[in-house]
């Protein structure tokens, strides 16, 4: 695949450096890093902290135009698989927790932004921006639960080390689903969620409760039985996980 990589000093965010971005002619793959972001945003009007230098901070964009548009959340378990790879190669203990962030035990290493641009019906750009916390030691916001790798292996680890095995299983994850297999990469989606197997609590709008995953569908809902039986279906940012203390 044809990649150009952009490095950056600074930006205010690196998927807004690729929204503006126009790729060269047979450019398939974008891919820009940061080594501080002054704006850089989570899910909604989260803000993703992070240490000048201490971590990776990267989006990239494709052109995924032979994606059925209905299947699109696909992209992002292609995503989230890389992530999890990547990092399986340094510890034990990485899940992927639904809908893309990645977890270690029960503490937040990655947290991902996916933004896509639709023309005429067709998904044409897809953006996947990512702030993987590397060897950060110290957290001062107010995210309940962060965890670098430097903290879980007691080492430094070139971030630049860590993105060559991130692009290096997202190649392979995304060339899967051009492919059209599909269901290879919803089963190992479904493999390596955090809290496969066994109830949990959660809590959506009615309040908490204790619930088992089912399934992830092909839109991206996650589907949940509570512990009575019945099955519930969730958007993103309609169900929250209620993690230990």
């Amino acid at each position: 695949m044809n990649t150009k990589i952009v490095n950056l000093e600074e930006v205010d965010s690196t998927n807004r450096f690729l929204h503006d971005y126009t790729p060269a002619a047979g450019e398939e793959m974008t891919i820009v890093t940061a080594r501080f972001q002054t704006a850089g945003r989570g899910q909604g009007s989260n803000r993703w902290e992070s240490k000048a230098g201490a971590n990776l901070l990267f989006s990239l964009l494709v052109h995924p135009v032979r994606v059925p548009l209905a299947l699109r959340f696909l992209l992002s378990e292609a995503g989230a698989l890389a992530l999890k790879e990547a990092l399986d190669s340094y510890t034990d203990g990485i899940r992927v927790k639904w809908p893309n962030d990645i977890y270690w035990q029960d503490r937040k290493i990655s947290g991902t932004l996916i933004e896509t641009r639709v023309c005429g019906g067709s998904l044409q750009d897809f953006i996947f921006g990512c702030g993987v916390n590397v060897n950060q030691t110290e957290f001062v916001s107010d995210a309940p639960n962060p965890v670098s790798l430097r903290q879980i292996i007691g080492r430094q680890v070139p971030t630049e080390e860590v993105l060559g095995r991130i692009m290096e299983a997202f190649g392979k994850y995304y060339g899967m689903v051009v492919d059209g297999q599909y269901a290879g990469i919803a089963a190992r989606y479904d493999e390596v969620l955090y809290r496969r197997h066994g109830f949990f609590p959660y809590r959506d709008q009615d309040g908490a409760f204790e619930g088992a995953i089912v399934e992830v569908e092909d839109d991206g809902r996650l589907v949940l039985r509570d512990r009575p039986g019945s099955l519930r279906r969730y958007a993103f940012k309609e169900v929250e996980y209620i993690l230990p203390p």
